[in-house]
């Protein structure tokens, strides 16, 4: 098509003009397109979490978080030695990742662009976060658990901390990254020092966020499976040693779901609806309570 002809075309009225017409109709095979793929991935959303209600809910009850794991051929039990494994394991996981990916995170934000050590540190990051869990178990395994000679809790702990504290750096660095130059240049013309410029100002003014991520992080860590399999393995009896092996959700719900006896198959059900509305409340907590508005 020639230049006048296009030209013609782009003066008739909007409902007549063929490159009108065209784009219109790309806009709306995209839109249905984009349409299709939400309602499939929330029909397969809604079918996972129903399925998970209708048969974990069978066994809510309170002997679930009373009693021990039973062994094979027994009636009765529950996920209580599991539940307390996973609450420890993950409770002084959070509190190893969160100290160290916050302050992580500050340095990446404050000397990022200037540093060929925080260039590194954020690549390093990166490779973390997309790495595989099981790699993480493995190399918790090698350096740690293969040194001692037993599994234990703290085998554990340190490959779940692995995991969460890339979460936290990446979190707390673009949430930094969010802060108003006019609030640093303030606060830098008062003659305040760099670091309390990072911890006071920055890190204040964003605190909500940096919360989200330590909640994002223990979401992620609560439901890990394989690197457990390598560090902590599991204990059918209710222990606090973290020394030893110790039970843990993740890894009961994978043993008790391929057993062939049905209460263990109907723990594992109850025991994977704990943990999936667990994260749930940990979302939902992370984008109401603690959302703020960063300051302009």
């Amino acid at each position: 098509m020639t230049q006048d002809a296009q030209q013609a075309a782009m003066a008739k009225p909007a409902g007549m003009n063929p490159v009108y017409r065209r784009r219109l109709m790309q806009h709306r095979l995209g839109m249905v397109f984009s349409f299709m793929a939400m309602a499939f991935g929330l029909i397969v959303l809604a079918w996972i979490l129903l399925t998970l209600l209708i048969k974990g809910f069978n066994a809510l009850d309170f002997g679930l978080l009373t009693q021990n794991t039973p062994s094979p051929g027994s009636a009765d039990g529950g996920l209580l030695n599991p539940i307390i494994g996973s609450l420890m394991m993950v409770g002084i996981a959070t509190l190893i990742s969160t100290p160290i990916g916050i302050l992580a995170g500050i340095y990446l934000a404050e000397y990022g662009e200037e540093s060929k050590l925080a260039q590194i540190t954020r690549f390093v990051t990166d490779i973390m976060l997309s790495a595989p869990s099981v790699v993480i178990g493995l190399f918790i395994y090698a350096i740690y658990v293969a040194k001692i000679g037993h599994f234990s809790g703290w085998a554990g702990t340190f490959a779940i901390s692995l995991i969460a504290i890339p979460v936290v750096v990446r979190t707390t660095d673009n949430m930094l990254k969010l802060v108003p130059g006019s609030l640093r240049e303030a606060a830098f013309s008062l003659g305040t020092p760099r670091w309390k410029v990072a911890t006071l100002i920055r890190l204040r003014a964003v605190k909500a966020g940096v919360v989200t991520g330590v909640l994002l992080a223990v979401a992620r860590i609560s439901g890990e499976t394989a690197p457990l399999l390598f560090t902590a393995l599991n204990n059918q009896f209710f222990s606090t040693n973290m020394n030893r092996p110790i039970a843990n959700l993740p890894v009961v719900i994978n043993q008790f779901a391929m057993s062939p006896y049905n209460n263990w198959v109907s723990l594992a059900w109850g025991g994977a609806l704990l943990i999936t509305f667990s994260v749930l409340l940990l979302n939902i907590l992370s984008r109401t309570l603690f959302s703020q508005k960063i300051p302009g």
